[in-house]
């Protein structure tokens, strides 16, 4: 069953295969008139290791936005949000190398500050041959005291501003690290369930947001966050 559902995926993006799903059935599920959602599947992590033309996983995410901008009925999107997990796969790589900004959130601790340089230049040399989008990071999980970041969060702020200063001087990597930060909240966590954002993270999420527009300078076709 599983082959049989991860054929059917490598077939969907071909040039010579119909795209027959609608707004609202399950492929895109629409949460709102504005925000549409497409859910990932486990068929996706099985599809990278069994598929038998590795290299057309590459271009799998650019062929899938290709069929649904092309679609007869189908909404022209103004934005188009990537969720990836925190390694470089295949599919990954499909994601990185069709986005116009790459998002990367680092944690105030030791290890995610150490690690934002061999990050920024893994990306550099894993979209290559394209070219390398944008690089916005910013800090998450901040700890704060009396609505501030605490004395240890800022001093992994500064020590990450640093990282992609210098990433731009010296590998000539576009990264920018935002002075919007998000704060450390237990309702992060719940919010899948509760049904939307803390009120208390709506400002810095908006604040966030915004200056990433302002990086890429205009609205960006696919954004992803990894």
């Amino acid at each position: 069953m599983r082959e049989s559902r991860i054929q059917q995926l490598d077939q969907f993006t071909k040039p010579t295969t119909h795209f027959d799903f609608a707004v609202g059935f399950d492929f895109i599920y629409k949460l709102s008139e504005n925000l549409h959602f497409v859910p990932s599947v486990e068929d996706l992590y099985w599809m990278e290791l069994e598929v038998f033309n590795r290299d057309g996983v590459k271009d799998f995410i650019r062929r899938l936005l290709g069929k649904i901008s092309n679609a007869a009925g189908m909404p022209q999107y103004d934005l188009v949000l990537f969720d990836c997990p925190p390694s470089f796969t295949l599919l990954s790589y499909s994601v990185l190398s069709c986005c116009d900004l790459i998002l990367i959130p680092v944690n105030p601790d030791f290890f995610a500050s150490k690690g934002t340089n061999l990050i920024l230049n893994s990306l550099k040399m894993r979209i290559e041959p394209f070219p390398l989008p944008k690089i916005g990071v910013f800090m998450n999980k901040a700890k704060t005291w009396s609505g501030m970041p605490t004395k240890e969060a800022q001093f992994y702020i500064r020590e990450v501003a640093q990282v992609c200063k210098e990433a731009g001087e010296k590998q000539q990597i576009e990264a920018k690290f935002f002075k919007s930060w998000i704060p450390e909240r237990v309702g992060v966590k719940r919010a899948i369930t509760s049904g939307g954002i803390p009120y208390e993270l709506v400002e810095p999420f908006k604040a966030l947001w915004s200056e990433a527009l302002d990086y890429v300078g205009a609205e960006p076709a696919a954004v992803s966050k990894s």
